[in-house]
C-alpha cells in the first residue's frame, strides 16, 4: 500500500509499504477520506505540537472514514474514532477518555494516522455510516465532535447569544450548533472575508473583522451587557481577548484553538472584574453516536464544508493549501 510520512517539518514522502495485518479485536479500513486539522498543519509547519515532537517518520490525520475490508463489516462504510483510550485509568472509568494519561492518538506520538491507503484499527472504534452520510461527511464528524465537546463544556441554555471568535471549520461548525441547540443569536468574528460570509450562510447573525470586534463599543451596540458564552475557536491571544470583551460578566469563555508556540495570554484584569471561567477544550469524549445523528438528520451541514479534495499523491499540495487558509476543510482521498 502507500503510505504518506511525515518527517519534519514541511517534509511529507510518499512510501511504498506492507499492508498492516488487523491484531485481535481489529478490523482493516481502506481509508477513503482524511480531513486536514488546525493541529495537522502544526505538526507540519513546526514539527510538532507543545512537547510533542517528530522522533520518527510518521503517517499524519486523524479526522478519518473508509470502507471495511473483510469481516463482518465487509464493504461497510465507517467513521474512525482515532483515540484510543486505555479504558482502565481512574478518568476512562469517570468518563473522560478525552483526559485518559495514556492514550493512543492517530497521528501523533508514534501512533500512524490515516493518510495511508489502509488502516488496522480496533473494531469497537469503528462507526458504522448511515445510508446518505459519505466518506468525506465521516471524516468531518471528528472536527464536529470537539465542536459538541466545547459546546457541552460551555454549559450553554437555550435561547443564550453566542459569540464564535474564529470562523475556522470548527468555529464554523460551533455556529451551527448553537443554532441547533436553541441559541437565540450567533455573532462571528473573523479576518478572512470569505469565512466570514461562510459564517452568515450558516446562520450567524453578524460576522464581525478582528478590528471591530476589538472595539468595546461593537460589542456594547450589539449585545448590551455581552454575550453568554464565547467560543474561541482561533488560537491566538488577540482571539481569546476578543472572546473576554464579547462576553457579560459571569460568562464562560471555551478556548478551543491551539496556540503557535505552546503559549497563550489573555488580560487579567478584564477576566477577573468579569469574573470569566475559562474553560479548556481537550478533543472529544464520546460524541460519534450524537455526531452521526446530527448530520444524518441534517441539523448540522459539514458537506459543504469541505472546499478542497486532493489524492494521496498531492497530499504535499494539501497541506499548503490549507496552511493558506484559503478555503475552509481541506480533505486528503488516500484509496479513491
Amino acid at each position: 500500500m502507500r503510505a504518506l510520512r511525515l518527517h519534519g517539518t514541511g517534509d511529507v514522502r510518499l512510501h511504498e509499504e506492507p499492508d498492516p495485518r488487523p491484531g485481535p479485536d481489529e478490523t482493516l479500513v481502506r481509508i477513503t477520506d482524511v480531513g486536514l486539522c488546525g493541529s495537522d498543519l502544526h505538526w507540519f509547519t513546526e514539527g510538532g505540537i507543545g512537547d510533542a515532537r517528530i522522533d520518527d517518520p510518521l503517517v499524519p490525520g486523524h479526522e478519518m472514514a473508509g470502507v471495511v475490508v473483510g469481516g463482518p463489516w465487509d464493504g461497510r462504510p465507517v467513521a474512525v474514532d482515532p483515540a484510543i483510550p486505555c479504558e482502565r485509568c481512574e478518568l476512562c472509568v469517570e468518563g473522560h477518555r478525552n483526559l485518559c494519561p495514556r492514550v493512543r492518538f492517530a497521528g501523533n506520538k508514534g501512533v500512524d494516522g490515516g493518510m495511508q491507503e489502509l488502516l488496522a484499527w480496533p473494531t469497537r472504534l469503528l462507526h458504522p455510516l448511515p445510508e446518505g452520510v459519505t466518506g468525506a461527511d465521516g471524516a468531518m464528524l471528528e472536527p464536529l465532535g470537539v465542536a459538541l465537546h466545547a459546546w457541552d463544556l460551555g454549559h450553554a441554555r437555550a435561547a443564550t447569544t453566542v459569540a464564535v471568535v474564529g470562523a475556522g471549520p470548527i468555529g464554523l461548525l460551533l455556529v451551527q450548533l448553537a443554532l441547533a441547540a436553541g441559541a437565540t443569536r450567533v455573532i462571528a468574528v473573523d479576518p478572512l472575508p470569505h469565512r466570514r460570509a461562510a459564517a452568515l450562510r450558516y446562520g450567524a447573525e453578524v460576522a464581525l473583522d478582528p478590528t471591530e470586534a476589538r472595539d468595546a463599543a461593537t460589542w456594547t451596540e450589539l449585545v448590551g451587557t455581552g454575550c453568554d458564552i464565547a467560543f474561541e475557536a482561533a488560537g491566538t491571544d488577540d482571539a481569546i481577548a476578543t472572546s473576554l470583551l464579547a462576553v457579560r460578566p459571569g460568562a464562560r469563555v471555551a478556548l478551543v484553538g491551539i496556540p503557535d508556540g505552546d503559549r497563550s495570554s489573555f488580560p487579567a484584569a478584564l477576566a477577573r472584574r468579569k469574573g470569566v471561567t475559562l474553560v479548556m477544550v481537550r478533543r472529544m469524549k464520546e460524541m460519534y453516536p450524537r455526531t452521526i445523528a446530527l448530520v444524518a438528520s441534517g441539523k448540522v451541514d459539514v458537506r459543504s464544508l469541505v472546499t478542497d479534495r486532493f489524492p494521496l499523491a498531492e497530499a504535499a499540495t494539501a497541506f499548503q493549501q490549507a496552511a493558506a487558509r484559503e478555503g475552509l476543510k481541506v480533505v486528503v482521498r488516500p484509496a479513491e
